[in-house]
């Protein structure tokens, strides 16, 4: 049987990349972690790692066992835990890793309301990208992540002189710019605001009879939906153009690794491949580049629902939609500091949507 500390030990390797970092975070003396790589390949009969220069690196075998054991040492993190809330070993801990956007809108809501209730409780806030909140969830670093997914629009070219979802007809006064959490009637019917409660982050799955059963997803992971939001265009507010390819000649702003992706496929459905000049995943750093003249961009209606620039203008983009879930990992029943928080954050962002939708 595998030793447990080892495990930890390869995952932190892999993690940090070398055993120097790996000893830091671990808070073991580097000899030490040598000494538990060197054990852990006569377990396993295989060589897990390589010198490379003065450094080493994960041979493909140490890979693979790597991120086998962050998933064990996830799920034995979650029984952990999952002991210690029923046998009263202590009031419950539960670990939240949630995107910016929010952190900065619906989670303060729900964490308010999960302390007044649960003043026992202890409840940590962690800010990540879905990308590293997923890792963290499966090394059992956090019990519960926001995750968000795009929904992509279909793949057609925007006709030059078409109409535009969000713009207007050839000789027709300029619509009024659409503000966030605020969308037309028009693009209301195509762009759901309201909070929709599924089980899958697939657009054609049908909501569950009951939207607060969290089922399992092909990655292992148990996701509950929180709401769909729609995506912008922002641009400096004295420029005009409301549709993507208007904005084919000017440098572009792009986010995370997720809102980098759903730009560039958004882009290539206008039928152009943007010129990104800056990338930061700080919406507060994106829009005052946006009002200084040096870019456009597009952001989720939370993002611009945090925070909006004075200076930038925001046009819908019906059919670019981002919806927000919350995962966990393991088998059910969930641990009662867990699902309590699932239930607090299940409100807080229906409440958080039908609030901004009301101010239509």
């Amino acid at each position: 049987m595998l030793d447990v500390t080892r495990l930890r030990v390869l995952v932190a390797v892999a993690r940090h990349g070398s055993v120097t970092a790996a000893a830091r975070a671990l808070r073991y003396a580097q000899p030490s972690v040598s000494h538990h790589l060197a054990r852990l390949e006569a377990e396993t009969g295989s060589q897990l790692v390589q010198r490379v220069g003065r450094g080493i690196r994960l041979t493909e075998a140490g890979l693979v066992l790597a991120e086998r054991a962050e998933e064990i040492l996830g799920r034995l993190a979650a029984a952990e835990a999952e002991l210690a809330s029923y046998t009263g070993l202590r009031a419950g801990r539960v670990r939240l890793a949630a995107f910016p956007s929010a952190l900065g809108t619906f989670v303060p809501m729900a964490a308010a309301a999960f302390a007044a209730d649960h003043p026992d409780a202890e409840l940590r806030l962690t800010e990540a990208e879905p990308p590293d909140a997923v890792r963290m969830l499966r090394a059992g670093e956090v019990d519960v992540a926001l995750l968000f997914s795009y929904w992509d629009p279909p793949v057609r070219h925007e006709q030059p002189d078409a109409p535009s979802p969000g713009g207007r007809a050839p000789g027709t006064p300029p619509a009024r710019p659409t503000l966030p959490g605020r969308p037309t009637a028009q693009a209301r019917s195509t762009s759901p605001t309201q909070p929709t409660l599924l089980t899958s982050l697939a657009p054609n799955d049908r909501p569950s009879p009951d939207p607060t059963r969290i089922e399992p997803e092909d990655d292992g992971l148990r996701r509950m939906m929180l709401l769909t939001e729609s995506t912008y265009l922002v641009t400096p507010a004295g420029l005009s153009g409301d549709r993507l390819a208007d904005h084919r000649d000017h440098r572009w702003i792009a986010g995370c690794e997720r809102c980098r992706t759903a730009l560039l496929r958004s882009c290539a459905a206008a039928g152009f491949s943007p010129d990104i000049a800056f990338t930061t995943d700080d919406y507060l750093a994106v829009q005052a580049l946006v009002a200084a003249g040096l870019g456009v961009t597009t952001l989720p209606g939370l993002a611009l629902q945090a925070h909006r620039h004075p200076d930038v203008r925001a046009t819908l983009l019906p059919g670019l939609t981002r919806a927000v879930s919350a995962a966990v990992h393991g088998e059910p029943p969930d641990p009662p500091a867990t699902a309590a928080l699932l239930a607090h954050l299940r409100t807080a962002a229906t409440t958080w949507a039908s609030l901004n939708v009301a101010k239509d």
